[in-house]
């Protein structure tokens, strides 16, 4: 079975979800960034598989759900902490972040038995990017000359994996919680979360 590893930020003010501000204030971002992150360690608690792991930038402690272990981030670019969070597993990984709380068990559990069958996985993102990324055994250089954070992200990830003469599954796609309106547009998915909760009650500037 697959292990899961969330690549996550310590949620402090003015550290984390810095698109956010304005209209939210640096406190307001990184409440939503721990009710995001909260939502998504219980998805992945109730996920099917056999290891979890928090990937942390910050003290990993206060959040680590029981029965999972923590390492920290890998220094550099985020292509480099996710080569590093891939390539820190035995056998099949399923990396996600912290940016979509909408995220269910059934989306995990589906990733994780298409690495069964294929040497990759790919989570697209309404933004160009992706949410989650997979691989059958470790891959190095799966993610050298992909441009992160870009629309373009997704694309080059793509074509890297196809370099690499990997079979590749597409997953569901999602969206990030990057800007205010992203949020929104999530917390109306799931309204009773802690996610759609904390953005219900969140009062921003016009």
């Amino acid at each position: 079975m697959s292990t899961i590893v969330v690549l996550a930020k310590e949620p402090v003010p003015g550290r984390v979800k810095t698109r956010l501000c304005p209209p939210c204030t640096p406190r307001q971002a990184a409440a939503l960034a721990a009710a995001a992150l909260t939502d998504t360690l219980a998805a992945v608690d109730a996920a099917a598989c056999a290891r979890r792991v928090l990937a942390f930038d910050g003290e990993a402690a206060p959040w680590l759900p029981l029965g999972w272990s923590a390492v920290p981030q890998a220094p550099g670019d985020l292509g480099r902490r996710l080569d590093a969070a891939v390539r820190g597993v035995d056998g099949p990984v399923l990396v996600i972040g912290m940016d979509t709380p909408q995220i269910t068990p059934a989306l995990l559990d589906d990733a994780c038995e298409q690495l069964r069958c294929v040497d990759a996985v790919l989570g697209p993102a309404a933004d160009g990017g992706y949410w989650a990324i997979g691989f059958r055994d470790r891959r190095a250089g799966a993610f050298d000359g992909v441009a992160m954070s870009s629309p373009e992200t997704a694309r080059q990830q793509r074509a890297r994996l196809a370099e690499l003469n990997l079979r590749v599954a597409e997953l569901h796609p999602l969206r990030d919680v990057d800007t205010f309106d992203d949020a929104c547009a999530v917390a109306r998915m799931i309204p009773d979360s802690t996610f759609g909760q904390i953005v219900a009650s969140t009062s921003v500037a016009s």
